[in-house]
């Protein structure tokens, strides 16, 4: 099993001051960040573009887990790799060569990652496993945090768990939608072992101990 990372969402912190809540990333003693782009036709929201991922990276040495919420991800891989992204994963739903895509974020020297839907067939991304490091299952359909954790997901992230080690392979399996400590739990349990926290995480008390409970 890989260890257990908590990947704060960046769309859940105040948008007036991402340098802020970059550095309350930090103080939670956390090495990665999750980044949400989104593009207003893929899904019905607008967040970031590569410019605020350039702007972020000098500020910090934290992983920048990059989620591309785009119509045409293929479009874009250089631009995020050039911003500083270190993984880029890209949806199966979205209009593009999956494989090619996939090939292009390895070719410009960074992780690659497949994302499903909640209401995906967990098959439709068996024929990527050997090229990505990491599967995003989406634990509510994209767009808005702030949204509830749909348990009908669990199956999906339970099969993809099995099919992992049925092939002996150590790619991530990522969640995000959601997350709290109770849904982190049953996610775990499934086999997840990357949890994406936006709403939950910057608003807890302690955040600290937040993404300590959340990973124990």
């Amino acid at each position: 099993m890989n260890p257990p990372v908590v990947a704060p969402s960046l769309l859940a912190a105040d948008h007036g001051a991402f340098a802020e809540g970059v550095r309350t990333v930090e103080a939670a003693g956390l090495s990665w960040l999750h980044l949400d782009i989104m593009d207003g036709h893929f899904v019905p929201n607008i967040s970031f573009g590569p410019q605020v991922v350039a702007d972020l990276r000098p500020r910090t040495k934290l992983h920048f887990d990059v989620h591309l919420m785009l119509s045409h991800p293929d479009r874009y891989v250089e631009a995020f790799a050039q911003a500083g992204a270190e993984r880029l994963t890209v949806h199966v739903e979205a209009e593009h060569d999956v494989a090619r895509t996939l090939a292009a974020i390895r070719s410009a020297g960074l992780r690659a990652g497949i994302a499903m839907n909640p209401d995906a067939d967990p098959r439709r991304v068996l024929p990527f496993l050997g090229a990505v490091d990491l599967v995003l299952c989406m634990t509510v359909f994209p767009g808005f945090g702030g949204q509830a954790f749909m348990p009908s997901v669990l199956d999906s992230i339970r099969f993809l768990a099995a099919e992992r080690a049925r092939r002996g392979a150590d790619f991530r399996l990522e969640v995000d939608g959601g997350i709290n400590v109770e849904t982190g739990r049953l996610c775990r349990e499934a086999g997840a072992d990357t949890f994406v926290a936006g709403t939950a995480f910057f608003k807890a008390p302690d955040r600290r101990a937040f993404a300590a409970a959340l990973t124990a």
